[in-house]
């Protein structure tokens, strides 16, 4: 506990993949407010609507790795998205390789490693993702044998942050389609765990309280 209060107290190095999109943004946001400062990468900067002095935006695309450039001692927080697949494989291998010191990715419930304990009505996720789940789970892969943590959210809202929850594998629901979660509530869980790891190499969900 010590240890999360220090970092979030003296603020840490954080670097934010897909900082332009509606999660990335909300992490980026949260993570600046907390008196971190922030690496914000995108592959055009100028669409991170946000400008403060611990803020630095700088170009990149998972697509070509060679431009994912991070300090060995960043903590990364991705909320890259799946516009098409491959991209979250190509984002997993191109961070794992710039060396950071952790990594805490943004993957989906009821997939891979959660889609046991999600039950049956985790099948309805083919409908939405198609082709894009082996992406999925081979990137979420990737992360947790790195010793990342992945966190594993629901569907995804706008809504306002609210009172949310961290749990693991083993205190999983069943998959519910109506359980929705806001991008600012899953964003606040992936930085504290950022700020005071709990689930190093494994899956994390968030959710709301």
């Amino acid at each position: 506990m010590l240890t999360g209060v220090l970092n979030s107290v003296l603020g840490m190095h954080l670097t934010i993949l897909a900082a332009s999109g509606r999660t990335g943004l909300a992490l980026t946001r949260q993570a600046l407010e907390r008196g971190h400062t922030v690496t914000a990468i995108a592959r055009d900067p100028a669409r991170i609507t946000l400008d403060h002095p611990n803020l630095h935006k700088v170009p990149g695309d998972v697509g070509d790795p060679a431009s994912i450039v991070v300090d060995p001692d960043t903590v990364v927080l991705s909320g890259l998205g799946t516009d098409r697949a491959g991209v979250l494989s190509d984002g997993a291998k191109a961070v794992i390789a710039a060396g950071p010191h952790r990594i805490i990715w943004l993957g989906t419930y009821g997939t891979g490693a959660s889609a046991e304990v999600a039950g049956e009505g985790a099948a309805v996720l083919w409908k939405f993702f198609g082709d894009r789940i082996p992406d999925k789970v081979e990137a979420d892969n990737a992360v947790l044998a790195a010793g990342g943590t992945v966190f594993h959210a629901g569907v995804l809202t706008d809504e306002p942050a609210g009172p949310g929850r961290t749990v693991g594998l083993d205190a999983a629901p069943p998959f519910d389609l109506s359980a929705e979660v806001s991008r600012e509530t899953v964003a606040a869980a992936m930085l504290d765990e950022a700020e005071e790891p709990r689930f190093p190499g494994a899956i994390a969900l968030p959710l709301a309280a």
